[in-house]
């Protein structure tokens, strides 16, 4: 059963009077992990929206280059983050079901964390109330403060930083900075984040994450 195809059917259960965390809860093992990833990236971002007080075009748009959406799935989507924008349950209600379900500090939750700074920064202006939500979130998933600064530093304008972008000190060696920039390719390529749970429809964020590490090592090896 494709991925999408088992969110279609997810958004049905939530039209039928299921509660999302139930059906969250019957994706709790894999391969249907892979859907459950993908419906917190959607409900986490649709809390993160209504934090923030509005959905920009921008917002969307950075959704859109995350996932890859089939024309067939963008109404099934469209619905289930309205349904989550809309629903009484707090966003630290997902945040905990979902770090329950890879397990607190998992890697693919530091990965579901980058989907939503990307969307958080997308429209250019990394807002105060977007920033508390993402650290509560970190904190609920179990992500520890340097990687969460780390993602900050890659995806918010105010805090781009190339040595907080590689998790280094100002003015390390360049074998130091050559080395952690390897070890961050490695652990951000594509093949790695599938095997972390993370949806092939959304390897592209590897993409992105892959080009704000390498434009931190080349603009650190610039100025040396």
């Amino acid at each position: 059963m494709s991925l999408w195809t088992r969110i279609t059917e997810a958004v049905k259960a939530l039209a039928a009077g299921e509660g999302l965390a139930a059906v969250l809860e019957k994706l709790s093992t894999p391969p249907e992990r892979r859907a459950a990833f993908t419906i917190a990236v959607i409900a986490l971002g649709a809390k993160m929206a209504k934090a923030d007080g509005r959905v920009t075009r921008d917002e969307v748009s950075a959704f859109r280059e995350v996932f890859t959406i089939p024309k067939s799935a963008e109404p099934a989507a469209a619905r289930l983050f309205n349904y989550a924008r809309q629903d009484v349950a707090g966003y630290e209600a997902y945040a905990r079901q979902v770090a329950r379900m890879f397990g607190p500090g998992a890697p693919a939750l530091a990965d579901l964390l980058a989907g939503l700074f990307h969307i958080a920064a997308a429209d250019g202006a990394y807002k105060d109330s977007e920033d508390a939500f993402l650290r509560r979130c970190a904190e609920i998933f179990g992500v520890e403060d340097a990687a969460f600064r780390r993602l900050r530093a890659s995806y918010a304008p105010q805090a781009a930083d190339p040595w907080t972008v590689l998790g280094l000190d100002p003015g390390a060696p360049p074998e130091k900075v050559r080395a952690r920039w390897r070890a961050l390719v490695r652990e951000t390529h594509p093949d790695r984040m599938i095997g972390r749970g993370v949806p092939e429809e959304a390897v592209k964020l590897a993409t992105v994450r892959l080009a704000r590490i390498n434009a931190a090592y080349e603009a650190i090896m610039r100025a040396a």
